[in-house]
């Protein structure tokens, strides 16, 4: 049996093997389909990680690096290559792979940290033709930054994800021409910093409210047509426009890989796509926990890891002084402009200080403030200047103000001055 596997060796996996570790657990197992650790983070050769963990602006793989030479001065094993096949509500581990073939692990505990994956030209249904030259904007980052393969010469990105910023920019210092940024909604969905630096900086035009009705092409892309949206999302009649280009990435949207955690009958959470968990990142099967964007889609990974880091000591935790003790449990719930939060619930016997609320506001709001209520009673209010639904929002909730709730719903709002 072993204490600790971890599923996925990205920013998620390598952060939270290392606190486990540091918790004091010896025996920890990191699962990896990959040829290598680091996940996602090879990719991404930009800089801008790093800045809240280590007062520095890192590359992705400098960032994963930092996390690997950690790794390397501990005895975590790592198994690369190997994909887990299933995750049973009794902890069993399934996985497969060339050099070991089939095999079932029993664990005492399990971290969940798959990442996401993104959102294909067939989940959003975009008319016309089907020609080469569509990609995800992830996949032409791979590709250009992994491959050395340029996969266009004028390209439209439709949507304004942060990958999809990147890529504007990655596309236009390689010599390609990046025509537009067309997103459907009335705001950007990426941060500010990447619109700044990566349309700004480049002169590439972002269209909000517009989106591509009709793409042309035999073999290739040769043409997309652009309209205008209407409150609805429905293209309006008579603003159409053309843009002649052999290549459209796509950046609309990331959605948590969780085929493993819903197999293991692990509640979900319909706003977030990912599991529902408890303050230490613990899902609804004691010892299983969740962490990253397969919980929920981070912009930073600097808080993928701080979110990781409370798993791998919660499991570590779980490990050694068995389940959390049954107390006092408060839900969260949602209020005016919050999209959603987690943690879902809190077992407030459980919180030593404070617990971290992360969540997403639905529209760009000006100067306001964050309630925390339950019922009547308001128990905590933040003041921000701004929010964005593209910028992750935080709030560090004390054991105090929990201990004083009189119900057992806290509900999070957000009032505009």
């Amino acid at each position: 049996m072993i204490d600790l596997i971890i599923v996925g060796g990205g920013p998620a996996g390598l952060a939270a093997a290392c606190k486990a570790w540091e918790s004091g657990l010896r025996d920890i197992l990191i699962i990896e389909r990959d040829k290598e650790l680091g996940g996602i983070l090879n990719q991404c050769i930009h800089n801008g990680f790093g800045l809240h963990r280590f007062n520095e602006q890192l590359t992705g793989p400098e960032y994963a690096g930092k996390f690997e030479a950690m790794l390397a001065d501990t005895g975590v094993k790592v198994w690369l290559d190997t994909m887990v096949l299933d995750v049973t509500p009794d902890k069993k581990v399934c996985c497969v792979s060339k050099e070991r073939g089939y095999q079932v692990l029993q664990a005492k505990s399990i971290i969940l940290g798959m990442g996401c994956r993104e959102r294909t030209r067939g989940a959003i249904g975009i008319p016309g033709t089907r020609p080469a030259g569509i990609y995800t904007a992830g996949a032409a980052q791979r590709y250009a930054n992994m491959e050395g393969y340029l996969v266009g010469k004028r390209v439209l990105i439709l949507g304004s994800g942060d990958i999809g910023l990147i890529m504007a920019r990655r596309m236009t210092l390689e010599g390609a021409k990046v025509l537009a940024c067309v997103e459907v909604m009335p705001y950007s969905g990426g941060l500010t910093r990447n619109i700044v630096q990566c349309l700004n900086d480049f002169d590439i035009p972002l269209y909000l409210s517009h989106t591509i009705v009709d793409i042309q092409g035999k073999n290739r892309v040769e043409k997309a047509i652009v309209a205008k949206v209407g409150p609805d999302r429905k293209p309006i009649p008579g603003t159409e426009m053309e843009f002649d280009c052999d290549c459209i990435l796509l950046s609309v949207g990331l959605i948590p890989e969780n085929e493993l955690t819903r197999q293991a009958g692990i509640e979900m959470d319909p706003h977030t796509k990912g599991a529902v968990v408890y303050e230490n990142m613990e899902t609804s099967i004691p010892g299983v926990f969740a962490c990253g964007n397969v919980l929920q889609v981070h912009d930073l990974v600097d808080f993928v890891s701080a979110e990781s880091e409370r798993a791998g000591e919660s499991a570590a935790a779980y490990v050694k002084h068995g389940e959390t003790k049954p107390g006092k449990v408060l839900t969260l719930q949602t209020g005016a402009d919050v999209g959603y939060t987690v943690p879902q619930r809190i077992r407030v016997e459980n919180v030593e200080k404070a617990v971290s609320i992360s969540f997403r506001v639905r529209r760009n709001i000006g100067v306001s403030t964050i309630k925390v209520t339950c019922g009547d009673q308001v128990l905590a209010s933040y003041k921000r200047e701004r929010m964005a639904p593209g910028e992750m929002e935080h709030i560090a909730m004390p054991r105090v103000l929990l201990d004083k709730a009189a119900g057992d719903t806290l509900t999070v709002s957000v009032e505009e001055a």
